[in-house]
C-alpha cells in the first residue's frame, strides 16, 4: 500500500495524469500559501559563517536528483572533507559521527546515504543531524577542511556556496501541487549544475548475470532506466526502505532470478544478506570549472 503512494505520489509531481493536474490545479491556493510562506522564512534568515568553508549541494524539488554521486565526486578532491546531512531513514536521532577515520555505528543507526557516504569516500568525516549548525561546529572541531552539505540550498542561516542541481519538471508549483520545496528566491545566489555540461555520469554492472531482477529503493527510480541493461522485471520500493531477507528471498523464488540488480545505496543495506547481486556503479565525470569554482571558494573562505 504505502509503496504504491509513492509511486502515485512521484507520477502526480513528474508525469501527471489528467486527473492529476486537475488535483493539482485545485490545490493551488495551499501551493501559493506555501511558497509564501518559504520566501517569508527566506527572507528572515541571516546567512551566519560557522568558522568553515560550507558547500551546498542541493534541488528545488521533493525526490532524487544525484545529490550524493555530486557531492561524493567534489569531496574526493579534498584531503580531509566532511560530509553533513540530515540522515533520512535512520532509526536514530540527534547528532552521530558516522565516521571519522572508521566506521563508528550500522546502517541503522547512520542511514542509507550516510553509509554509503561513509562507504566510499576514505578520508571523509560523515556526520548526521537534524540540526545542520551542531554538525558543522563539529566538523570544524575535528578539523575538517570543508563541509559538504547535502541538501542544503534551504538552510538560509548557513554561509555558503550553493549547488543547485536542475531537475526538470513539466509541473513548476510548489508543493502540494508541483514538486517545488522552494524556488530560487531573488537575491539568492547559486551555481547551476547541469548534466551534461556540469558533469557526465558513467554507470557499469559489477557482476552481472544473466537473469537480473532490479529492486530499489531510492526516490523516482524511473531515472534510472536509461542505464539499465536487460532485466527482467522492476521492483520498486519507497525510499530509504530498509529490506529484509525475507523479502528479498520471496523476490528471488518467485522471479527466479540469478541475481538482484541494485543501485550502491541499496547495497549498503543488503551486501550483509550474502545474496548473489549485480550492482549499477554510478561514477560522475566532473567539469573542471565546476571543480575550480569550488576549490577557488574553499580555499578564500
Amino acid at each position: 500500500m504505502k509503496r504504491s503512494l509513492v509511486q502515485w505520489g512521484e507520477s502526480y509531481l513528474y508525469c501527471p495524469s489528467r486527473m492529476q493536474k486537475i488535483l493539482s490545479l485545485i490545490l493551488l491556493p495551499l501551493s501559493w500559501i506555501y511558497c509564501l510562506l518559504s520566501f517569508i522564512r527566506y527572507r528572515l534568515s541571516t546567512p551566519k559563517k560557522f568558522g568553515i568553508p560550507v558547500i551546498s549541494v542541493g534541488n528545488l524539488t521533493v525526490g532524487g536528483s544525484g545529490k550524493t554521486p555530486l557531492v561524493t565526486a567534489l569531496a574526493s578532491h579534498f584531503q580531509r572533507p566532511a560530509i553533513v546531512l540530515r540522515g533520512y531513514g535512520r532509526q536514530s536521532k540527534g547528532m552521530i559521527v558516522v565516521k571519522d577515520g572508521s566506521i563508528l555505528c550500522d546502517t541503522l543507526i547512520s542511514g542509507d546515504e550516510a553509509m554509503l557516504y561513509a562507504t566510499t569516500l576514505p578520508n571523509a568525516v560523515v556526520i548526521v543531524s537534524e540540526k545542520r549548525e551542531l554538525a558543522l561546529l563539529e566538523a570544524k572541531k575535528m578539523g575538517c577542511e570543508v563541509v559538504f552539505l547535502d541538501d542544503g540550498y534551504g538552510k538560509h542561516g548557513i554561509k555558503k556556496l550553493d549547488l543547485l542541481i536542475d531537475v526538470q519538471t513539466p509541473n513548476h508549483f510548489c508543493l502540494p501541487s508541483g514538486a517545488y520545496r522552494e524556488k530560487l528566491w531573488s537575491g539568492k545566489k547559486v551555481v547551476m549544475v547541469r548534466e551534461g555540461e556540469s558533469f557526465n555520469r558513467h554507470v557499469t554492472v559489477q557482476n552481472p548475470t544473466s537473469n537480473m531482477v532490479l529492486v530499489t529503493a531510492i526516490a523516482r527510480p524511473q531515472r534510472l532506466d536509461i542505464y539499465l541493461p536487460k532485466v527482467f522485471e522492476k521492483i520498486y520500493f519507497e525510499d530509504h526502505h530498509f529490506f529484509t531477507l525475507e523479502e528479498l528471498q520471496a523476490i528471488i523464488r518467485r522471479t527466479g532470478a540469478t541475481s538482484l540488480l541494485i543501485t550502491q545505496k541499496d547495497l549498503v543495506k543488503i551486501a550483509h544478506f550474502n545474496l548473489t547481486l549485480s550492482v549499477l556503479m554510478l561514477s560522475l565525470e566532473l567539469d573542471e570549472e565546476l571543480i575550480t569554482t569550488v576549490k577557488d571558494y574553499v580555499y578564500a573562505t
